[in-house]
């Protein structure tokens, strides 16, 4: 700015470092959002469970992980079809975003019909009821799904992992373990919550 100041002058550049602002911060939001579901992408989920290991690790909290995944999603596309199985993704990811009340708390879509859920600051204990509020709300939706061997409704599959962050341990290491519950879920039958102990 050049003195003597021109109200007209510094008004239009104000306007325009606002628009810029705006634009910028939509872009962002855009880039940080599943397009599908709207909630978190994997690109945020990533970034901040980077945030979040090295908060706790700083804070010496505990950090917990929830892997979900759609059982039978596959054959539910099959027979209702992609449009029918997106709606579908949005009502889950709807109904799993309500259940995490805290502003710092994180759903994510994760790939496909899997999502995420970052809980900085929860015991394992605090994931799994959690977890298991989730499996609820999902039930209670009574989504049809004929073509599932484990009940003629869409259900989830839940695997739940906590540790405090450390040196000797990484955030692909709890994603790990997260993914190894869910897949022992998926063993025992799914519709159902596994945690490492």
């Amino acid at each position: 700015m050049v003195k003597p100041i021109n109200p007209v002058i510094v008004k239009a550049r104000v306007k325009t470092q606002l628009t810029l602002k705006r634009q910028n911060d939509t872009l962002r939001s855009v880039a940080l959002l599943d397009g599908l579901t709207g909630v978190a992408n994997r690109r945020m989920f990533d970034e901040k469970l980077e945030r979040d290991w090295r908060q706790c690790k700083r804070e010496k909290e505990v950090l917990s992980v929830i892997m979900i995944d759609v059982d039978h999603f596959k054959r539910y596309n099959d027979r209702y079809g992609h449009l029918q199985g997106d709606t579908c993704l949005r009502s889950l990811a709807n109904t799993l975003d309500e259940v995490i009340n805290r502003p710092y708390d994180l759903l994510a879509r994760y790939g496909g019909e899997e999502f995420a859920c970052l809980l900085p600051n929860t015991h394992l204990d605090g994931g799994v009821q959690i977890a298991e509020r989730m499996l609820e709300c999902v039930e209670t939706l009574e989504i049809e799904h004929l073509d599932s061997d484990t009940r003629q409704i869409v259900t989830i599959s839940i695997g739940v992992a906590a540790m405090i962050p450390s040196n000797e341990a990484t955030p692909l290491g709890l994603l790990a373990e997260a993914d190894t519950q869910l897949y022992k879920a998926k063993q025992a039958g799914r519709a159902c919550i596994s945690f490492s102990v």
